[in-house]
């Protein structure tokens, strides 16, 4: 159960004062649905004021405070006419006051002749007159709620003004509790910090770099010290060690030799699968460094020692097309594989599950839905997780009740991760890295290109159709769209018919699953020549004989995305070339991203670009997106404070007592409130 120190800040957002139905829609919308999402709600800025007693020129573009004795109104009578209200202030200097639409007659109600206000606002000019736009404060002299001098400025949804968030972010802060502390005192006073209760009221008040670093690093020790429970939680349950006789291995007949990468790495996951200590191990490769077959190995020695194996994929196309690579590879070999995702029905469905419960099944391939409740295995013993990013550590626990024992779980990426961001995500894990090409994989030539030379690159797919080879040619969007001047997938498709014919085919994501398996199968197969795409293909898609990508607007992409895109060609032996389509006028972080893009192939130093410009992505569940996944840690503290944060982790569970212990007994308010929502199960027994 929860501590119940924390309940006031785990009510809901209702609960504070003022907030009804009609509030709490525009709180909802910017996720705020308890009083500790508004507690933990920040400023994104903050506007400075002066203030001043009289009137003076100097102050021209300032924001300042300053009380003023109302004169006069006039308007002109017309509702489009702006209504001026002039005002003095105490040595007879004059303002003008001035609002636009519809804010005059409560302008008048705020602002009554021959009364005294103080106002706020920017101080501007109008022809020879002294003028303030739409003041932001307007209140009575001596009344409570006058403007400070600095003034937050938060996130805001429509129906809510910032004036409004304020009042409510210090509603919250009267329900913080005074909570114990969690973090190694040494560091504390290392670092200046204060309490945390004391840091979380000092960001609201003002920009305090040191109190948002406190409050980060919180944040960051609760998701390291998640970690280690879960590590914890998985290490109690003992895997069932697995002993492959090579009998499987041996027969299978590769058409290439494995990289000394490749082999390192399989070593490493044959030591650990033969423990009864569950494996829990990140691998790292570049894209078309080998990852799948490192992945075969582990699951046929799985099925070597009698047991099963799953293989889970993010998207349809992708699972399938692992499916078909595996059946290829496993040709003759007493392996029975199949494939399950939410499209698989009736009596299909009903064969697969009954083969996977009865063990005729040795390998499952498939979607999300391979670890449904409803899907039972007679003996998994090891999980392979690709393309990790859509598989965050709660559904990692959730691996635990499929198998006999827990099974062995092998997570794969192609999107190499910086060093901060994959302890943030992955550190109860052991990691390997692929770092060779196996033989014969050239780099891809990367150029980057202006959308006015778009008939140049027409031309220039057709002498590479001509020659034999395919191509991809990458929208950012599915349809055009009023507000975007963004080429679309579907329009593009029908403008490059008109040049090649049924050569084009077009696939993406608001396809339905058989309709965009038989475009990508058509193409696979040859059928087509060149697929027009949205970024459905960013990962896992392998066709040899396409060595052109064209990715348009190029310049709107993150390097990470683009770095994957790009990996869809340079598959085969033939030379690629990757074409980054760029707007005719483009900023200067734009240019900087394409301009690595085009120097380097190394995925590794494109990730740590990346971090540094989008931000960590959501790591620790399931979005997929530039976006952070700590509410309060930026990519900055997280690069700065990750480590040390897992070394305080790591101290208070090896040496201070765990959870047990004095500061553990505050590190688990810490887990609740932060709510790294793994950590919180394992206290649970989740």
């Amino acid at each position: 159960m929860r501590p119940d120190i924390l309940n006031p800040l785990f009510a809901e957002v209702r609960s504070l004062k003022g907030v009804g139905p009609g509030l709490a829609k525009p709180l909802e919308r910017l996720g705020l649905e308890r009083v500790k999402d508004v507690a933990f709600h920040f400023p994104v800025n903050w506007t400075y004021r002066k203030s001043v007693s009289r009137l003076d020129v100097e102050d021209i573009g300032n924001n300042i405070i300053i009380p003023v004795t109302i004169m006069e109104h006039r308007s002109s009578g017309s509702a489009r006419a702006p209504l001026r209200i002039y005002a003095a202030d105490t040595e007879g200097n004059y303002i003008t006051l001035t609002f636009f639409g519809r804010n005059g007659g409560w302008a008048k109600k705020q602002l009554p002749t021959g009364e005294a206000r103080v106002i706020s606002g920017k101080l501007d000019r109008y022809g020879d007159e002294l003028q303030m736009v739409h003041p932001d404060h307007i209140v009575e002299v001596g009344a409570a709620g006058s403007p400070g001098l600095a003034e937050p400025i938060y996130p805001l949804s429509e129906g809510i003004t910032n004036g409004r968030m304020g009042q409510l972010t210090a509603a919250a802060l009267a329900h913080l509790p005074a909570l114990p502390e969690w973090i190694e005192p040494t560091l504390l006073a290392a670092r200046g910090w204060t309490d945390w209760d004391a840091a979380l009221q000092t960001v609201h008040r003002k920009d305090d770099q040191a109190a948002r670093d406190r409050l980060a690093y919180d944040e960051l020790f609760s998701n390291q010290l998640a970690m280690r429970l879960v590590r914890a939680a998985m290490d109690k349950r003992k895997a069932v060690p697995i002993a492959g006789t090579g009998a499987l291995v041996d027969r299978l007949k590769l058409p290439f030799e494995l990289t000394g990468a490749q082999e390192r790495v399989i070593t490493e996951i044959e030591g650990d699968i033969a423990q009864s200590r569950p494996m829990l191990r990140l691998l790292q490769g570049d894209v078309g460094a080998g990852k799948t077959m490192v992945a075969l190995h582990a699951l046929l020695r799985a099925v070597e020692a009698g047991m099963q194996g799953a293989m889970l994929a993010p998207t349809e196309i992708l699972a399938r097309q692992h499916f078909a690579g595996l059946q290829r590879l496993l040709s003759g070999l007493p392996v029975n594989i199949a494939i399950l995702t939410g499209r698989e029905k009736g009596k299909l469905r009903e064969a697969t599950l009954m083969g996977l419960a009865d063990g005729s099944i040795h390998i499952l391939v498939g979607t999300h839905a391979i670890f449904q409740e409803t899907v039972t295995y007679k003996s998994l013993a090891l999980a392979v997780i690709d393309e990790q990013h859509r598989f965050g550590v709660s559904q990692r626990l959730m691996l635990s009740r499929k198998g006999r024992g827990v099974p062995h779980l092998l997570v794969m990426t192609a999107t190499p991760i910086p060093r901060s961001l994959a302890l943030a995500a992955y550190g109860e894990m052991d990691s390997s890295i692929l770092d060779e090409l196996p033989p014969g994989r050239t780099p891809v030539e990367t150029r980057v290109i202006s959308q006015e030379r778009l008939p140049e690159i027409i031309d220039g797919v057709a002498r590479h159709l001509a020659s034999g080879k395919q191509a991809f040619w990458v929208c950012p969007l599915v349809e055009e769209s009023e507000n975007s001047d963004l080429a679309a997938a579907e329009q593009r498709a029908e403008q490059l018919r008109l040049r090649f014919g049924e050569q084009v085919a077009v696939v993406h994501g608001r396809m339905r699953g058989l309709e965009k398996d038989a475009v990508m199968e058509r193409f696979i197969n040859g059928e087509t020549r060149l697929l027009v795409a949205t970024t459905v293909i960013e990962v896992g898609v392998d066709v040899p004989n396409a060595s052109l990508m064209i990715i348009e607007a190029a310049d709107r992409f993150g390097l990470a995305q683009l770095h994957q895109l790009r990996g869809r060609v340079g598959r085969g032996s033939e030379k690629s070339v990757c074409l980054l389509v760029r707007s005719s006028q483009i900023g200067e972080t734009a240019r900087a991203r394409l301009a690595l893009m085009r120097e380097t192939n190394d995925g590794f130093r494109i990730a740590e670009e990346d971090l540094k410009l989008r931000g960590a992505g959501e790591m620790l569940g399931t979005r997929q997106s530039g976006d952070s996944p700590f509410r309060i840690a930026t990519p900055e503290q997280v690069r700065e404070l990750i480590g040390v944060a897992a070394d305080d982790a790591r101290l208070l569970i090896d040496r201070d007592g765990g959870l047990d212990g004095p500061r553990g007994q505050a590190a688990r308010i810490g887990l609740y409130l932060f709510e790294r929502d793994a950590g919180v199960a394992t206290l649970r027994g989740g």
